[in-house]
């Protein structure tokens, strides 16, 4: 053998050792399972080529379930930004919408105010004048109704 070929077998030995010294390594050869694995090789390649493989299509799967989380927060942040824009706009609509009737109505409601108030206050006070003139004696002669003035008129003749 050439001499690169010894140094490549002699780095692989002690890689190989440094992993068989691993207490964990240790530990997990000394259970069940381990040394299921070491009575079958075949089973152990078979088990590794699984991981090996397997761990290409995991590793994209978790890819895109945390590509998918995230566009998903990012898509419900702005979703929830443009309802909230558009229901405190319709809000501000309304309650605009809300004031400008308020005035409306209380407007009129103003008006009704002042014009019955008026109409009252003119009623009892024609009447409140009339009762004056009668206590003081001196009532308000009245007109001569036309009923009246026909029937003079149809006596004079």
């Amino acid at each position: 053998m050439s001499k690169e070929m010894q140094e490549l077998q002699k780095q692989w030995h002690s890689m190989v050792q440094s992993i068989h010294s691993n207490s964990k390594v240790v530990a997990f050869m000394n259970s069940r399972f381990g040394q299921y694995l070491d009575d079958h090789p075949f089973v152990a390649l078979s088990l590794l080529m699984f991981v090996a493989v397997s761990a290409i299509p995991v590793a994209f799967f978790l890819i895109f379930v945390v590509t998918t989380a995230i566009m998903a927060c990012i898509g419900v942040i702005i979703m929830e930004g443009v309802v909230i824009s558009i229901g405190g706009i319709t809000l501000l609509c309304v309650l605009c919408g809300l004031g400008t009737l308020s005035l409306g109505v209380s407007g009129v409601l103003s008006i009704c105010y002042v014009i019955l108030s008026t109409l009252i206050n003119y009623w009892y006070a024609q009447k409140g004048q009339i009762k004056k003139e009668e206590a003081n004696g001196t009532s308000l002669q009245k007109s001569p109704s036309i009923l009246e003035l026909s029937a003079n008129n149809g006596k004079c003749e």
